[in-house]
């Protein structure tokens, strides 16, 4: 599989480079129905709140948990949060639902290459990427993920967990509902949480609202109130 963001990135400008065109072919021709993309894969259509206009209050305790990192090693989860605002999503790198895990990775792709050219936010966001297939994405697979997201020394961590049994009482905690079928494959709803540096989960992003620019006012919206 080449780099998964050229991937992604390739399909929504296929897709979307001529929607009513898609939407226009003849019901005799019996395509199948064009994908539509998250927001998340385009422009922002409208002009997102400026960061400290709004509040984001909390919404509860981002609880820890037993992970392994890219090396194997065994860590807490909550070695990775605390001292900064951190994006957390759950993925599972074989997913090939365009509008699932691989939109969480688009995103964060997208705000790590807009962090690396803010000289007030570089140093100050963490993103973290945890796997929900402990069987597949061990910490090799996950070292290979992370090579094709991550930029050289950027704070992208990519975590899995030792077992199925590791793993649940995080997903519990988190309300991140994962069923994995009989071929294996899941189903999941996408959910991406942003937190902040005392532990506290201030928003949670389902596929509709996950996007660069917002969740980086989100973020800069928390960095303020540290002031």
């Amino acid at each position: 599989m080449r780099v998964l963001v050229a991937a992604i990135a390739l399909v929504a400008a296929n897709v979307t480079s001529c929607p009513e065109a898609l939407a226009s072919e003849p019901d005799a021709h019996q395509h199948e129905e064009p994908t539509v993309l998250a927001p998340g894969y385009y422009d922002l259509e409208f002009d997102a709140p400026v960061p400290g206009s709004y509040a984001l209050p909390p919404l509860r305790r981002a609880a820890d948990g037993a992970v392994l990192d890219e090396r194997g090693q065994a860590r807490r989860l909550h070695d990775f949060l605390g001292d900064r605002p951190v994006v957390l999503s759950f993925i599972y790198t074989t997913c090939s639902d365009v509008n699932g895990c691989p939109l969480a990775s688009y995103v964060l792709k997208r705000i790590q290459d807009r962090v690396q050219g803010d000289d007030s936010l570089r140093d100050r966001l963490r993103l973290v990427s945890l796997s929900f297939d402990p069987h597949h994405d061990t910490p090799d697979v996950m070292a290979a993920y992370a090579a094709r997201l991550r930029a050289p020394d950027f704070d992208w961590t990519f975590l899995t967990t030792a077992s199925q049994d590791a793993l649940q009482p995080i997903l519990d905690d988190y309300d991140q509902w994962v069923i994995r079928d009989e071929s294996g494959a899941y189903s999941h709803i996408l959910r991406v949480l942003l937190i902040d540096s005392e532990r506290q989960v201030r928003n949670i992003y389902s596929v509709s609202f996950l996007h660069a620019d917002t969740v980086l006012n989100d973020v800069r919206t928390l960095l303020m109130e540290n002031r």
